[in-house]
């Protein structure tokens, strides 16, 4: 009892030390960290697997990808594009891992994720599969992305996934539009995109900026 007890107080204590750090984080990285609560952790500390503690791990998988991302694509703020990260999307919870802009105007919309590089990535009877699970629905939330970003700022938007872990057979994917490339190769394939196209009328740069704030993370659990 006396373990279980001083188990108990090093994960509150663990829990509420990270929940009063400075929100400078992503939004994945403060979602991971709500959901690994006192119980959840004393759960982890005594090698027993909960739900929650699974689901804390897949979104700080994430938030290790978009920190991944964003330290590969900061060159392009120096080449002339918008680049802004963690963006909040107007009416909705839900956020923006990436929103680049091209110095000619072309919009694009990045998701970074990170998946157990135990299994090949492919595309199967217009099916994503990751080994033998089928996660097509997992690009539902860029889908929407994509979609929003286009109506708020009045023009087309591209939506791309830089994926780190599994391998994409073929060196990269494509499904319903959405391009899947490995996370080491983003930045070539963006700038190569910012080659092939060009937007017309006003730059959405100053707009985008405006228009999609900082996500801002709630403090405590939801």
């Amino acid at each position: 009892m006396t373990l279980v007890l001083a188990l108990a107080a090093v994960a509150a204590t663990a829990w509420c030390v990270l929940q009063r750090q400075p929100g400078a984080d992503s939004s994945a990285a403060a979602q991971a960290r709500r959901l690994r609560s006192p119980l959840v952790r004393l759960a982890d500390l005594a090698g027993i697997q909960t739900a929650r503690g699974r689901e804390a791990d897949q979104w700080a998988a994430g938030a290790v990808g978009e920190k991944r991302t964003k330290a590969r694509i900061k060159p392009l703020t120096r080449e002339g594009w918008t680049v802004l990260h963690d963006r909040a999307l107007p009416v909705s919870s839900a956020n923006v891992d990436h929103l680049l802009v091209s110095p000619a105007g072309v919009v694009i919309v990045l998701d970074s994720k990170k998946w157990a590089a135990s299994d090949p990535l492919t595309v199967e009877s217009g099916r994503l599969m990751h080994g033998n699970r089928d996660v097509t629905d997992r690009l539902n939330g860029l889908r929407r992305q994509t979609r929003t970003v286009a109506r708020t700022l009045g023009c087309p938007a591209i939506p791309l996934v830089s994926m780190e872990g599994p391998a994409l057979v073929g060196g990269g994917l494509v499904l319903d539009g959405i391009r899947i490339i490995p996370a080491d190769s983003i930045l070539p394939v963006l700038r190569s995109i910012a080659r092939r196209h060009r937007a017309v009328g006003e730059h959405p740069g100053a707009r985008a900026a405006l228009l999609f704030p900082r996500k801002v993370n709630r403090r405590g659990p939801n």
